[in-house]
């Protein structure tokens, strides 16, 4: 355990701090612009009102101990995932795939191993909540760590045409 946090679960009354931190990680990687700050905390908040409760998102946050500001978090998205061969190609994947989001720490906290201890437990829980596959999608900042863990890069690629609908101005 990080000597310098403690871990809980999130709850649904977490939704707006994981809303601010995706918006402060999208910021951060430039994903965003300021025009769409306040569309996708709102909706990022939608989302996790419906998702924690449902099981489709599992969040968890740190905060230092004795005190309830939260000042890390990670979560997966449960999705059911089509069979498929596994990595030797002489068994199969059946089950559900996660797909790590929302691994952000505040600035002010960085550097003392808090998201290493937050992913530790993401990968921990995945191997005991039955799922068989754990992905995401690494910024430049991240990918290091993410290696050290075991995360391998992979071919996937986008469809661009639909990543450019604009949802924030209208």
């Amino acid at each position: 355990m990080s000597a310098s946090v403690a871990l809980r679960i999130a709850t649904i009354t977490d939704a707006p701090v994981l809303a601010a931190h995706r918006v402060a990680m999208f910021r951060e990687m430039g994903s965003v612009k300021p025009d769409c700050d306040q569309k996708l905390r709102e909706a990022s908040a939608a989302y996790f009102t419906l998702a924690i409760p449902s099981g489709e998102y599992v969040g968890w946050v740190a905060h230092e101990p004795g005190s309830p500001a939260i000042v890390a978090g990670a979560g997966v998205q449960i999705r059911s995932m089509l069979p498929r061969p596994n990595a030797t190609g002489h068994g199969l994947l059946l089950g559900r795939e996660a797909l790590v989001l929302n691994v952000y720490t505040r600035p002010d906290w960085r550097r003392r191993g808090i998201a290493r201890f937050m992913m530790e437990a993401v990968t921990r829980w995945a191997a005991t909540a039955g799922i068989v596959s754990l992905v995401l999608h690494a910024s430049d900042d991240g990918r290091p760590l993410y290696e050290a863990l075991g995360f391998i890069p992979t071919n996937e690629m986008r469809y661009t045409d639909l990543l450019t609908r604009d949802h924030c101005s209208t």
